[in-house]
């Protein structure tokens, strides 16, 4: 797959990787476009979210760029799109475990005032820092062609720099050791403390109310705090292992499987966040298909009538509408 000091992406490769590039971009628009359209949904967490979309986001544009050109050369535009991605996925990684930090201290420590009064920290690390680097990167010519030693396509650390794996791991690979580590360890401590708050709470359902329990929601919060760090590292493992077997000197990091993994993973993170946290999300996927019919019923030229509502709430079925429309007025938005 090497030829010389160039190594070679394929047009599969190129293929698959944008794709995952548009799907992320979609996703972490979709995510912030419903911050934005919901006021009811601007949460300190899900804010947090969108910053983390906004890196995604980034992250997704840069690499796409670079995917398609297929840079061959230190031309400005390799290092341009070296030092967005290197500043949008380092970002990314802190947002990620900044959002874990919340939660923890939100659920575990039981402080919502300590949680909140850490956004600002989080902005200043989480943007800050990246952009030292990147910034000291660039300075010091360290950004450019890498040859896809450990891309796809993209311009990252200079392969000709005598300290590259020194640089390799400031600009990205020490924050996603740390987060791998990092992650599970919270959102375990998470789940542990909710696990031991409902077995507390279950003693006194009985008392509590006649009806049963619905589990629904706690177990998809359960089922969403399990897959946030199993995703991130499935995701970001393939990248991991491509730097590991450079630092071996094995060809095997040029296995052409290996190598698009490692362009998926890279460049999904926009649209796994978007699964979880949109389509996973019973009241935003409601409000998104409502959102949707309601464009679909305009382009085929279906104007509602002046009292109708537009929304329908979530869980609510038409035939409910109905009824309470002969008494009520219905609330667009909860």
């Amino acid at each position: 797959m090497a030829e010389g000091n160039q190594t070679v992406v394929y047009l599969s490769e190129q293929v698959v990787v944008l794709c995952s590039c548009a799907l992320s971009f979609v996703g972490s628009s979709l995510i912030i476009l419903t911050y934005i359209m919901w006021s009811d949904l601007r949460t300190t967490p899900r804010r947090l979210l969108v910053y983390l979309s906004v890196a995604d986001w980034l992250s997704a544009v840069s690499y796409a760029f670079g995917v398609w050109r297929v840079f061959r050369s230190d031309s400005q535009g390799c290092v341009a799109q070296g030092a967005i991605s290197t500043f949008a996925n380092t970002s990314s990684f802190f947002w990620t475990v900044a959002i874990a930090v919340y939660l923890y201290v939100f659920i575990v420590r039981s402080s919502q005032r300590v949680a909140d009064s850490l956004v600002l920290l989080f902005h200043l690390v989480s943007w800050g820092v990246p952009l030292a680097i990147t910034v000291a990167a660039v300075s010091l010519n360290k950004i450019g062609y890498d040859a896809s030693e450990v891309s796809v396509g993209w311009c990252w650390v200079r392969i000709h720099a005598p300290d590259r794996v020194l640089w390799m791991l400031l600009t990205g690979k020490i924050w996603e050791f740390l987060a791998y580590l990092t992650l599970p360890v919270l959102y375990i401590l998470i789940k542990r403390h909710i696990h031991i708050a409902h077995a507390a709470l279950s003693e006194y359902r009985p008392i509590l109310a006649n009806r049963p329990p619905s589990h629904s929601f706690s177990s998809m919060a359960d089922m969403k705090l399990t897959l946030i760090p199993v995703i991130f590292i499935v995701l970001r493992i393939w990248s991991t292992v491509r730097f590991i077997l450079l630092l071996a000197g094995s060809p095997a990091r040029l296995n052409p499987v290996l190598v698009t993994l490692h362009g998926i993973g890279n460049t999904s993170q926009g649209a796994a966040n978007c699964i979880m946290f949109v389509l996973l999300t019973r009241p935003i996927r409601t409000r998104l298909c409502a959102a949707l019919c309601c464009c679909s019923k305009y382009r085929a030229g279906e104007q509602p009538s002046h009292g109708a509502p537009q929304r329908l709430l979530p869980g609510q079925d038409t035939s409910t509408q109905r009824e309470e429309d002969s008494t009520s007025r219905v609330r667009t938005d909860r």
